[in-house]
Formats: C-alpha cells, structure tokens, sequence
C-alpha cells in the first residue's frame, strides 16, 4: 500500500504477523527514510527491489518489533551517515539522534522536517513523528484502539492521544500494526449506536476480506469511531459504568474503565 502526502510517498512495508514499517520516499531522488524497521531483511528486500538509499532511520519506542532490524540495516548500508533518530532511552541500541519533545527532525535529501511530540502511555518513552498532513504514531494510537498500557498511566495516554487529537482532523495517521477490525469488534461493543462506526466496519472489513491494508486512517475518522477518543460519549460513558460500576464519569475515569475492558476482551 503506497499513499502519496505532499512531496512525500508513504509506503507500507509488512512485517511479522502485523506490523506495518513505513517507507518513506520521494519523486526526486532515491533517498529512503523508515520508520520502525523491526526486521531489516524485508526492508533490505525493499530496498533493493527499488533502488534506494537509506539515509534515515525514525524510532518511536523500545520495543523490539520497532528497532530490532537498526544494527543489520545500518551494517548492511556500510554507510556511516545513516542518521538514527529515536527517544531519550539507552534502551535503543544505535541511536545517533536523541530526541525529545519539540525536537526537530530534518531529512535533508527528503527536503523535510519532522517535529517531535512526546507521546507517553504505551511506554514512558514514546514518541510521535509529525509532518504536513501526517504524524507517524508507533503503537500510541491505533484505529479504532490504542495501545497498551505497559508502562504509563491511564491520565498519561489520555493526555498523549488528546495531544493527536488536536491535530487537524485530516491528518494521516500512520501507526505500526493492522489491528484495526479487532479493535473494532470491541468499539462496536462499547458503543453500538454508533453509526459512522457501524459504517466504517463495514468498508474495513471489506477491505481485510481483500487482504488490503486499513493503514493510513485519518484524526476525523478516529474521533469518529474510536471509543478510546471518545470518553466524553454518554454512550461511551455508559458502557464504562456497566463494565466497572465504581467508574466516576470524568473523561480519564471513562478510559481506563474503558482501557480495562479491552485487556480483558
């Protein structure tokens, strides 16, 4: 799946069972930027089916399935100049850029900039990639979901995913995983009355029916549809309190009743 934003080329490379890196590219040059790479041979495998340069390299987190490809594709360019932009966490092995919020990410040859914004929830050291019309979010927001608690709190990811919910609502948003028809199966359960919902499941799960990709999805329709953005519902309100009753009704309360619920679905 390739999306075109601007100058840029956002490609989908899979990866694992569900994991979406992304490739990104430009009409001017072979010059590649990726964003992710947990497993470097099917990047390299991308790279030498269209030629390209890899210049940069963009982390949102630790986890494995987000760095583990950075030694072998850094080895594999033989080039020293391959810049490695990811979060303040030694944890990350071959980072050349730390960066954190309000940072600036240039890639000279994609004649860009990316902006940082900390996004902690997921993991305290999680970060978003914002350009133009598109934000590449890691596992902080997914469609239809978000990610897993594992080490923040419940008010942190709220506050995070309110961070992406204040970007303009055309933003393409380009998160790691294809877990969009599960994660709408439970939204469907917590807010059956949602009719741009209901619609939206329908052309997903045509889509996976067809083994297309629901990857990007846009800041409106996640607002829309995605119950964990949607704690001000009173549908949503309501579905928290039968699942917890000792759920008080304020917006952070609402999410992690609601953040519960999904662990457990």
């Amino acid at each position: 799946m390739t999306n075109t934003s601007t100058a840029l080329t956002v490609t989908a490379i899979k990866a694992f069972n569900d994991n979406y890196i992304w490739a990104i590219t430009s009409p001017r040059n072979n010059s590649l930027t990726l964003v992710d790479p947990g497993d470097a041979n099917v990047c390299i495998t991308f790279i030498e089916k269209y030629n390209l340069n890899l210049t940069h390299i963009l982390i949102t987190h630790h986890h494995h399935d987000h760095t583990g490809g950075i030694e072998a594709l850094v080895k594999y360019t033989q080039n020293s100049t391959v810049n490695v932009s990811g979060p303040n966490n030694s944890k990350i092995i071959g980072l050349t850029h730390k960066v954190n919020q309000g940072d600036i990410v240039t890639l000279p040859e994609l004649q860009c900039q990316f902006s940082i914004t900390e996004l902690p929830g997921h993991t305290l050291d999680h970060i978003a990639y914002i350009h133009d019309d598109m934000v590449f979010c890691g596992d902080t927001l997914f469609s239809g979901g978000c990610g897993r608690l594992f080490e923040g709190t419940p008010a942190q990811m709220h506050h995070s995913l309110a961070k992406l919910t204040a970007l303009p609502e055309h933003t393409l948003v380009y998160c790691a995983h294809e877990y969009t028809q599960a994660n709408l199966e439970f939204a469907a359960t917590v807010e059956p009355n949602n009719i741009m919902l209901q619609q939206y499941r329908e052309k997903v799960l045509a889509l996976r029916q067809q083994s297309q990709a629901t990857i990007p999805t846009t800041i409106g329709i996640e607002k829309a549809i995605n119950p964990f953005l949607r704690s001000n519902s009173n549908e949503v309100i309501a579905s928290a309190k039968h699942y917890n009753p000792q759920c008080m009704s304020d917006e952070i309360s609402v999410f992690a009743a609601i953040r519960a619920w999904k662990d457990n679905f």
